[in-house]
């Protein structure tokens, strides 16, 4: 067996990112190998760039360059509905339907008590502060469709029911239970959107 510990070295950080396994993992690095250096130093520095200088957004939890990102600055969003998502790619997601106008609000993840997980360790609370200044109308839950995002879903709404104002609707069928957003064409998605139910 041939040993190389640079290579094993640079498969073993790859393979630590999600969805990439050991296999992926040695192809990208071979793939790595092959390209030219600048290329390379272009990739190394972008990744250096991205986690120097994205930030967190202070209002929903979406990806930012500034303390509060684009979508929540922007005046001509739809403020009267916040779209709830596990995770700041979600938000991408639902964009690239280019349906939705609303603003977002990123949870950071779902709750689940065998992970340890409970709603204290998710972005609940901030969540309730949006809603207390009597803006948003609609709340959309927008969690992939298994057993802890619908478990997160009911809690929440269960949770809105003193803002009395507010309705707690979640995107439509459409998306398979137990499947993730990031795995779901742009069309189901618009579809589920459209076709909301309420909680």
């Amino acid at each position: 067996m041939i040993k190389n510990r640079i290579f094993e070295n640079c498969l073993n950080e790859l393979s630590r990112l999600p969805g990439v396994g050991r296999k992926t993992a040695g192809r990208l690095a071979l793939h790595v190998l092959k390209m030219k250096q600048e290329d390379v130093k272009r990739l190394a520095e972008s990744i250096v760039y991205l986690k120097e200088k994205t930030v967190f957004c202070s209002v929903c939890g979406g990806i930012s360059e500034t303390a509060v990102c684009s979508v929540c600055e922007d005046r001509y969003r739809v403020r009267s509905q916040i779209c709830v998502v596990e995770e700041p790619k979600d938000i991408f997601i639902i964009e690239n339907t280019g349906s939705y106008r609303g603003l977002y609000h990123v949870l950071g993840g779902k709750i689940s008590p065998l992970d340890g997980i409970g709603p204290d360790e998710l972005r609940i609370a901030s969540l309730i502060e949006r809603l207390e200044n009597g803006e948003v109308t609609e709340v959309i839950m927008a969690l992939n469709p298994d057993v802890e995002g619908e478990t997160t879903s009911i809690y929440i709404s269960r949770l809105l029911k003193r803002f009395p104002e507010i309705s707690v609707t979640k995107i439509a069928s459409g998306v398979p239970i137990g499947s993730n957003l990031e795995h779901t064409d742009e069309v189901t998605l618009l579809k589920a959107l459209e076709g909301r139910i309420r909680l």
